[in-house]
């Protein structure tokens, strides 16, 4: 049997394959014959189900003590551009999202060098007062690291006090690429890809959910790309506490990580998107991000492995300030088009995965 065939043979039979196998279907060129094996994946574990959420981002503060070479979104305190919102404005953004039939506010901001953790956790009381009916995913394991070291706590005092204000559960940001050779090249002002990885399994023992993350297209190989897959797929065996996987197409536009690349090519995502499927057989969701992707290849990508299109968004900021072409926001009625056009079932779900309609 052929290295592809011994791959099928696995999918069909529903059992987990290699790293080796992973990395030979990266270097393979046949995406047709990738994305049917992905597609039976998900369809075993999905149907035709297709999730979305109504959902807004809110970004309190892109000032930030760390540059990483990638980020577009980060400015420096007095800089052009620099903001940080007052909790008043937070509040208002969560009460607007709540009346337009939000179910999650999405948060995550730079590691401002002036704002006490008090902050954050008045934030968290002060929005889950103005908006109880909202859920609130929030702080990347580099934000939850921060946290810790400005206000001397243990990263599980930071998880308990975040709880008890509010916090529902967490983005995957933040991981990047976990190859600590790569991540030394374009964020290492960033923790370590394996303090990521242990913050993040003391937020699962917490009872907190997470998405993981891979941003790819830059300084990264597929070896990189596999072992990271890797490690999330080892942590997830241990924990079970994360929901989706989320690969984020690096946006080289405004990045002042000086890279002579273009962006990622349509073949690029659908084929990191299905061996993702493929190979991540614990987790049940992998998310095509349309903010990064554009509608179109996170529309194909459905055919692909994808069971989720994330949300309607609302004012995504990190992203476009990376240069990403696509709407800020889609509407609910957007999202269903593009998911009923693809011969699937859109399933409106809360941040959760639990299933509210389908359409």
């Amino acid at each position: 049997m052929s290295t592809y065939e011994i791959i099928a043979a696995k999918v069909r039979a529903n059992q987990r394959i290699s790293t080796d196998e992973a990395l030979f279907l990266f270097e393979s060129n046949d995406l047709l014959a990738i994305g049917e094996l992905a597609a039976l994946a998900n369809e075993r574990k999905n149907g035709k189900s297709v999730f979305f959420n109504v959902n807004r981002h809110i970004n309190p503060t892109n000032i930030c003590v760390n540059r990483c070479a990638f980020c577009a979104f980060s400015r420096t305190a007095g800089e052009e551009g620099a903001y940080t919102l007052a909790l008043d404005e937070i509040c208002r953004r969560a009460k607007e999202a709540q009346a337009e039939g939000a179910t999650e506010v999405h948060m995550v901001g730079g590691l401002h060098p002036d704002l006490a953790f008090e902050f954050y956790t008045d934030m968290l009381t002060a929005m889950h007062q103005a908006a109880p009916r909202l859920h609130i995913k929030a702080f990347t394991a580099v934000e939850i690291e921060y946290f810790s070291r400005i206000a001397g706590l243990s990263i599980e005092q930071v998880l308990e006090r975040l709880k008890a204000a509010g916090l529902g559960s967490m983005p995957g940001g933040g991981a990047e690429i976990l190859v600590e050779e790569v991540r030394q090249k374009i964020c290492p002002e960033k923790i370590s890809g394996a303090r990521w990885l242990e913050i993040i399994r003391l937020a699962h023992l917490a009872g907190l959910k997470t998405n993981a993350t891979m941003l790819y297209g830059h300084l990264e190989s597929a070896s990189d790309r596999v072992a990271h897959l890797e490690l999330l797929r080892t942590l997830q065996d241990e924990t079970g506490g994360f929901q989706a996987f989320i690969p984020l197409a690096f946006q080289p536009e405004n990045s002042d990580l000086k890279l002579d690349i273009k962006a990622t090519s349509g073949l690029d995502d659908l084929k990191t998107l299905a061996i993702a499927r493929i190979f991540l057989d614990n987790f049940d969701h992998i998310k095509a991000y349309w903010i990064m992707l554009g509608e179109k290849i996170a529309q194909v990508a459905l055919s692909f492995g994808v069971n989720d299109l994330d949300g309607t968004v609302v004012e995504e900021k990190i992203g476009h300030d990376a240069g990403a072409q696509s709407p800020q926001s889609l509407t609910k009625e957007d999202i269903i088009r593009l998911i009923h056009k693809a011969g699937k079932i859109p399933v409106e779900r809360d941040t959760l995965y639990r299933p509210l309609r389908s359409y």
